[in-house]
C-alpha cells in the first residue's frame, strides 16, 4: 500500500502570486498513477535568472522557461519512488498566464501537472507524443476543476 505523495517545496521568488506546499501535492498527486502515490517529489520555485541559467545548462538554451523536470533515482532505499524535481520560474508562470487569459492558480497546476507527466516520460517532441501527453494533461486538469489548457 502505497502512502500520500511527500512533495518538498522551495522558494527562491514568492512574488508573483505562487502555490502553497498543498496545491502542489494535489496537482502532483493527480497526475500520478495510483501505484506512484506514494512518492517524492520536489519542486524549486525560482526567478528568472536561475531559470534561465538552469535552461542554458541542461537544455543549452539561453533564457528562462516555465518549468524544467529533472528526473529523479526512482526506488530507493525506504521503498519511496523519487520522482525527481521541478524547477518552476514564478515571473514567467505569471507572464504567460496573462498572456494567455488564464488564472495564476489554473496556469501553476497546469505546469505543475505537465512536469510530472515529463518525470512519468511523457514528452512532446514529435506530434503523437505531444498529442498524447496534452490529452492526459486536459483529463487530469478537468478531474481538478480546470479547463483545457490548450484552448
Amino acid at each position: 500500500m502505497t502512502g500520500p505523495l511527500e512533495v518538498d517545496v522551495t522558494y527562491a521568488a514568492r512574488r508573483p502570486w505562487v502555490p502553497r506546499r498543498a496545491q502542489f501535492r494535489c496537482w502532483a498527486a493527480a497526475a500520478l498513477p495510483r501505484r506512484e502515490r506514494g512518492g517524492r517529489l520536489s519542486v524549486r520555485v525560482v526567478g528568472v535568472a536561475r531559470s534561465r541559467s538552469l535552461n542554458a545548462r541542461y537544455r543549452h538554451k539561453d533564457k528562462p522557461t516555465n518549468v524544467l523536470s529533472f528526473a529523479g533515482a526512482g526506488r530507493v532505499a525506504d521503498g519511496l519512488n523519487d520522482l525527481g524535481e521541478l524547477v518552476i520560474c514564478a515571473p514567467v508562470v505569471a507572464r504567460e498566464a496573462a498572456l494567455q487569459g488564464k488564472t495564476a492558480e489554473a496556469h501553476w497546476a497546469h505546469l505543475t501537472v505537465h512536469g510530472v507527466l515529463h518525470l512519468l516520460g511523457f514528452d512532446h517532441e514529435h506530434r503523437t507524443e505531444a498529442a498524447k501527453m496534452e490529452s492526459k494533461e486536459v483529463q487530469i486538469l478537468d478531474r481538478l476543476g480546470f479547463s483545457n489548457p490548450y484552448v
